[in-house]
């Protein structure tokens, strides 16, 4: 179906005559009939009655014209949001991270490449899966946040390193727990922890020690909304990566005594070489550096 097609079926739905339809489309009349005619073969069904008076809409033509209209005014609305986007920026960049906590700095990040880039879109996609580093790898988006472990062994990558996360114990701020300094394994005994099914590799490790050395009781997780849905019903505790922490009040998170943390980085291809990457990517680091806050 073309565009061309579209509008000779609208106006023709309006004036339900070929000539005065061909006459304001500035066509001949016999392409008119041909377009029309092209349509309906396309479509499988008449959309109008033709005769000598003129032509008049089918039922099933009344109803696919509303649509043809619809579908028109959406590509014009396409059309007119593209050049106006065309007229501000002159490149685009796209983000992806599985939440907002895990780049708890991306605002700041974002206003400062702004106010240096402003002709360049830039975008941010939360993609919780991993499928964001197919996208990555696809082109469809520029940059993403990842685990080291995650991508250290993926071709085509360049990786950036942003920050360490710690281990966090998260529980209840009424928790006797949470007025600790630092939460050992010990302190934990004949508590129940929340096990997360898809935490990364270096907590799942934790885990398993602690498990396997402590008397306590366990609850699976599918994921961390789930954890934190956990723990704020009651129903145990939990050991958390700390980019995980949305710095919201709600919980109260206490470091873990462990030697394990959990490298955080930013990812781009190795073929792009663009200056807003680098540039992103440069800004995200330093305000990681300058930082203090725990992670």
């Amino acid at each position: 179906m073309t565009s061309k097609q579209i509008d000779c079926a609208i106006e023709l739905s309006h004036t339900l005559n070929f000539r005065r339809a061909a006459e304001n489309l500035f066509t001949s009349q016999p392409s008119l009939t041909y377009q029309i005619q092209t349509l309906e073969e396309e479509v499988g069904f008449p959309i109008f009655y033709r005769s000598g008076k003129g032509a008049t809409l089918t039922p099933a033509g009344a109803s696919f014209c509303k649509e043809l209209q619809r579908i028109r005014q959406n590509m014009k609305n396409a059309i007119e949001n593209a050049q106006n986007y065309n007229s501000v920026y002159k490149e685009s960049l796209t983000v992806a991270v599985p939440m907002r906590s895990a780049v708890y700095f991306l605002p700041h990040i974002m206003r400062q490449f702004q106010a240096e880039n402003p002709t360049v879109s830039l975008t941010v996609k939360y993609i919780y899966s991993n499928s964001r580093i197919d996208d990555l790898l696809r082109g469809d988006i520029d940059i993403t946040w990842g685990l080291e472990t995650h991508l250290c062994r993926i071709p085509h990558l360049n990786l950036h390193p942003l920050f360490k996360s710690e281990i966090y114990l998260v529980t209840q701020k009424k928790d006797p727990l949470a007025s600790l300094v630092k939460v050992t394994p010990t302190d934990l005994s004949n508590r129940t922890l929340i096990i997360g099914n898809s935490s990364p590799f270096e907590l799942q490790k934790v885990q398993n020690q602690f498990i396997a050395q402590t008397k306590i009781k366990t609850i699976n997780s599918v994921d961390n909304d789930t954890t934190m849905t956990f723990i704020a019903a009651g129903m145990g505790i939990g050991l958390v990566p700390g980019f995980c922490n949305d710095h919201s009040g709600e919980f109260e998170w206490t470091p873990f005594e462990t030697n394990e943390s959990i490298s955080c980085v930013l990812a781009s291809r190795k073929d792009d070489n663009r200056e807003s990457v680098a540039r992103f990517i440069t800004i995200a680091r330093e305000y990681y550096k300058m930082s203090a806050i725990q992670l």
